[in-house]
C-alpha cells in the first residue's frame, strides 16, 4: 500500500513537474529577445555610480542613506536580470519571481531614504520613513506569501506606497529650497519626475500596454524602460542634494 502511494507520489510530482518545464518552454517562445537587458545593463552602471555618491556623502547619516538607495537599486536591477535574462527550473523561477517582485518595495523605501534624510526633519522624517520602510516590509511578506495576487491588486499597492510623501509634499519643497534656490527647484523637479515616470511604467505594466514588438521589446521592456529613466531621476536629485551639503 505504501509502495502504491509512493509511486503514485512519484508520478504526481512528475506530472507536476512536466506541467512547469512546458510552461517555461511556452514562456521562452513568447518572451521578448530584450527581456531583461536593460536592467542587466544598468546594474554595473548603478554599482559605479553608487560607489561614488557614497563615497562623496559628506556625513556618516548621508552615507547610509546613499548605500541604502544603491543597495535596493542594485537588488532591483540585479536579481531583475537575473530573473528574465535565463530559463529556470519552476523552484528557482519562483524564488527569483518573489524576490523580483518584492525588491520594488525595498527600492521606494530605499529612493524615499536619502531625500527624508537630507529635505525633512524631526518628527516629519521620523514619520515618512516608518511608513515607507513599514510598508516596504509588509509589501515584501505580501509577494512571498501571495505570489499569485492579481495584478489589479499589488500595482495599486506599489504606486499607493511610491506616493507616500505626497502628504509631505510642502515640506519636501521647502527643505529643497533651503539648499539653495536652483538646485532647490532642481532636485523638487527631479523627485516628482522620477515618480511620475515610476508611476507610468507601474501603469504599463498593470494594463500590458503599450506591448510595441513583442518579439522584442514587449511592454514588460517599457516598464523596465521608465524604471531606469526614473531611478536616473532620482539618482540625480540625490546627489543634487547631498552634494550640496559638502
Amino acid at each position: 500500500m505504501n509502495t502504491r502511494l509512493h509511486d503514485a507520489n512519484d508520478a504526481v510530482r512528475q506530472g507536476l513537474e512536466s506541467l512547469g518545464d512546458k510552461a517555461r518552454e511556452k514562456f521562452a517562445e513568447v518572451k521578448p529577445r530584450m527581456r531583461g537587458w536593460l536592467h542587466l545593463g544598468t546594474t554595473p552602471l548603478t554599482l559605479a555610480a553608487g560607489i561614488v555618491l557614497i563615497v562623496l556623502s559628506p556625513t556618516t547619516s548621508t552615507k547610509v542613506a546613499s548605500a541604502l538607495f544603491t543597495g535596493t537599486a542594485l537588488l532591483l536591477f540585479g536579481v531583475s536580470a537575473l530573473y528574465h535574462t535565463r530559463s529556470w527550473s519552476p523552484r528557482a523561477w519562483n524564488l527569483l519571481r518573489r524576490l523580483d517582485h518584492s525588491n520594488i518595495f525595498l527600492l521606494i523605501a530605499g529612493s524615499y531614504t536619502p531625500f527624508s534624510i537630507i529635505l525633512l526633519d524631526g518628527v516629519e522624517r521620523v514619520v515618512l520613513l516608518s511608513v515607507v520602510w513599514g510598508g516596504a516590509l509588509l509589501g515584501v511578506a505580501f509577494r512571498v506569501f501571495w505570489t499569485d495576487a492579481p495584478r489589479w491588486l499589488y500595482v495599486p499597492i506599489y504606486i499607493a506606497l511610491g506616493w507616500a510623501a505626497v502628504f509631505f509634499i510642502p515640506s519636501f519643497y521647502g527643505g529643497a529650497i533651503d539648499l539653495g534656490l536652483g538646485i532647490g527647484i532642481a532636485t523638487f523637479v527631479l523627485i516628482v519626475t522620477g515618480g511620475a515616470l515610476y508611476t507610468f511604467g507601474g501603469v504599463v505594466y498593470g494594463l500590458k500596454r503599450p506591448n510595441p514588438w513583442p518579439r522584442w521589446f514587449g511592454f514588460h521592456e517599457v516598464f523596465h524602460t521608465f524604471t531606469v529613466l526614473a531611478f536616473a531621476a532620482h539618482y540625480v536629485g540625490v546627489s543634487l542634494a547631498t552634494y550640496s551639503l559638502r
